[in-house]
Parts: C-alpha cells; sequence; structure tokens
C-alpha cells in the first residue's frame, strides 16, 4: 500500500495522527526522510507504546533523516521505556542504512550501549542487545571493539548487563559473523 502511495509528508502525518497502530505503520513507509523534523521525531516517539511501532518507524523512517545519530543520542538517556528503546533500534538501523558512516559514531554508540546495558526493562534489555549484535556486524574493527564491550558486559555484577554481554558474545563470536566478515573483508581486498 505504502509503495503505491509514494513519499508524502502530510499524509504521514494525518495517518499518524490517527492514533491508529496500521496507520501509524504506513506513515513511516510514507513519510519523506527529508521533511521529518526533529520536533517530529520527539513528537512521534513520545507516542510509541510498543516495540512494533517503534522499531518500524526507527527502521523503516527515522534512520534515514538528517537527524537520527543525534537522535541515538538524546534517547539514549531517557527514562520512557519506548523512547530509550527507540535510541537503540534507531542504532541498529542505521548500521544497515547508513553506508557513509565512518566507525567512529558506532564507537559512539557503544558507549551508550554499555551505560544502557544495565537497565533491565524488556524492551531496553533487548534493544541494547539487538543494537550491540548489529554495531559487531558492520565490519571487523567493529565486531573487536562490539566484543569487548560485550565481555565488559558478560562480567557486570548486574543482571540485565550480562545477559545482554552474553546473548551478544554468542553472536559476536559465532562461525556466521565470522564467516560474514571474512567475506567482507576478502570483498575489500
Amino acid at each position: 500500500m505504502a509503495k503505491r502511495l509514494g513519499r508524502n509528508h502530510e499524509l504521514a502525518a494525518a495517518l499518524w495522527d490517527t492514533g491508529w497502530y496500521e496507520a501509524r505503520i504506513v506513515a513511516s513507509f510514507v513519510d519523506d526522510p527529508a521533511h521529518v523534523t526533529s520536533p517530529q521525531m520527539d513528537r512521534w516517539c513520545r507516542d510509541f507504546d510498543n516495540w512494533g511501532i517503534c522499531d518500524t518507524v526507527c527502521f523503516a523512517l527515522f534512520d534515514r533523516t538528517p537527524h537520527a545519530w543525534r537522535k541515538v543520542e538524546q534517547w539514549s538517556g531517557r527514562r520512557d521505556e519506548f523512547v530509550k528503546r527507540a535510541a537503540f533500534a534507531l542504532l541498529w538501523g542505521l548500521t544497515v542504512h547508513d553506508k557513509h558512516a565512518g566507525d567512529e559514531p558506532f564507537v559512539q554508540g557503544l558507549r551508550l550501549i554499555e551505560r544502557a546495558a544495565t537497565d533491565d526493562r524488556h524492551f531496553v534489555k533487548k534493544s541494547v542487545n539487538m543494537a550491540l549484535r548489529a554495531v559487531g556486524k558492520r565490519n571487523s574493527a567493529l565486531n573487536a571493539a562490539a566484543v569487548t564491550v560485550a565481555k565488559l558486559l558478560a562480567a557486570s555484577p548486574q543482571a540485565a548487563a550480562q545477559w545482554v554481554g552474553k546473548d551478544a558474545l554468542r553472536e559476536l563470536t559465532g562461525p556466521s559473523v565470522s564467516r560474514r566478515l571474512a567475506t567482507r573483508r576478502r570483498a575489500a581486498s
């Protein structure tokens, strides 16, 4: 449906304002990232009330806006569960969609991950974990940095941080990720 509708910022705003889950999902696919403002991102983020809408909006729209990196940092320190989740869902999306970013913004993201890993709320903890795993799969250098953070978290006395670290380590040091990173290294050579 979104493909048939095409990009339309005004339609997206109207769909969002309905408050309906399905309309908001469509809004995330039809809005034009170039027209999304920082205040709009904050308004929509405050409306997030479940992981589905949070992750979809972050992966389909917010991570393509010029404000994305700034929002990762801003939202990562917020108390509201789905706003904080949005920070890490957005970071996760940026690992896939921001093809031009160097490693430094992701290294900064690892610092935010480390700080947020003690949050034991389910939807935050899962998002922090997914962001850590995604950063570690971007390239070999970021894999090494993510593995270092994951080991630190796995050794934490805090249960949430331990879970985030141990779960991420299993994937980041596993054969599937190792093969994928080796393939990328060969392709870059």
